[in-house]
């Protein structure tokens, strides 16, 4: 049978939160907006408590958390449901980076195309940005800053928490995209300077379609966010619609169970990430991150010389699954944005390819999986 490597794409529902799911959808069926039986009582109290228990992995207040589909809408509604904030105040100008998911890229493209001017921060080589650099593109008509807490192609984890010391002080607005990191990296996200967070469901064993946006109080005010959708008044009116119940509950045991559990996932994580860097040692590959300045031990990006990468996908696919960068623009076959803007060569670019994995992840095969790579080579 095939190994799975492809987690930072999305990740199995735990078994645990799957029984918890099903029994939602089967036997607690109703709906959270009822108020007038025990059905809809029981299922706003089951929310209730979801939202209480992924607000406390990251020590918020429960009224912070924003159900979404994911982060995907997270970061929209983020950034977008500023607009008019930065309008009235006449703060047209965002600051991000070159390395951001295209949920960030793209609704940036959007604003620009409205006058906004926006920056955007190149990392180095290894794919880091730095923190100085991000702070000194803050101008007085800056309205937000956008950094991602981890690349999802790379598992360079970004400073955001030198970014937040050093907006202490300034009144522009700070946004965390942590689809990868959130159930992982979660102290850093804790941090009282971040406004906004945006997490998703299915990179932390939850399942796909329920993520959520974090809306922290700062002086005992939040983010003055417009909806990007109207109806219902869900979510208070931010996100309107009925609540997906089911996902919501089995969203909140998968941000319990990786916040009781971090410390064993983490060093199994490490222990498979040692692996595989021994297993393609004798490969010399390329290796994008650096693990000495912070790197998602469940994410290996790498290189061979010589070696393009769908031609690994395709020379490993009846023993790996893999990817050639991030799940949501593959279908284009265009070179990864965050390589170009690292700055690497186009022999490099072309043969990277990304391997993650789980705590659950059984030993690959990794022999087998170098042994074809090696016949590539010659």
């Amino acid at each position: 049978m095939r190994t799975y490597l492809d987690m930072a794409a999305t990740t199995p529902t735990d078994p645990r939160v799957a029984e918890r799911v099903m029994e939602f959808m089967v036997r607690e069926f109703g709906n959270a907006g009822s108020r007038t039986h025990v059905f809809g009582a029981d299922a706003q109290s089951a929310v209730n408590t979801a939202r209480a228990h992924i607000a406390a992995t990251i020590k918020v207040d429960a009224s912070d958390v924003i159900f979404t589909s994911g982060a995907t809408e997270a970061d929209n509604l983020a950034i977008l449901g500023l607009a008019s904030e930065g309008e009235k105040l006449g703060k047209r100008h965002i600051v991000s980076t070159e390395i951001e998911h295209k949920a960030v890229l793209e609704p940036l493209d959007h604003l620009r195309s409205l006058g906004f001017e926006v920056t955007l921060v190149k990392p180095d080589a290894q794919g880091y940005i730095d923190a100085q650099d991000v702070l000194k593109a803050v101008r007085p008509d800056t309205l937000l800053v956008s950094v991602m807490h981890a690349n999802n192609e790379t598992g360079a984890v970004q400073p955001i928490d030198a970014i937040a010391d050093g907006l202490s002080g300034k009144s522009v607005f700070f946004h965390v995209d942590a689809a990868q990191t959130f159930g992982r990296l979660n102290p850093s996200l804790a941090h009282p300077r971040i406004d906004l967070i945006s997490i998703s469901g299915h990179k932390v064993y939850a399942p796909k379609g329920i993520g959520a946006l974090i809306m922290k109080r700062r002086d005992n005010r939040r983010a003055p966010l417009k909806p990007l959708m109207f109806g219902g008044g869900q979510e208070k009116s931010l996100r309107p619609g009925t609540l997906p119940v089911p996902l919501i509950v089995g969203f909140g045991l998968a941000a319990t169970l990786a916040h009781r559990e971090s410390d064993a996932r983490y060093k199994r994580c490490v222990e498979l990430r040692m692996e595989a860097l021994r297993a393609f040692g004798s490969l010399k590959p390329y290796v994008h991150g650096d693990d000495a300045r912070g790197i998602l031990p469940h994410i290996l990006s790498l290189s061979i010389d010589g070696i393009d990468s769908e031609a690994v996908m395709v020379a490993t696919k009846d023993i790996v699954a893999i990817s050639n960068g991030s799940a949501c623009t593959s279908a284009s076959y265009e070179p990864s944005h965050v390589l170009k803007a690292m700055g690497v060569s186009s022999e490099i670019m072309n043969g990277t390819v990304r391997i993650s994995w789980s705590h659950a992840t059984e030993t690959p095969p990794w022999e087998d999986f170098v042994n074809r790579l090696k016949d590539l080579q010659f």
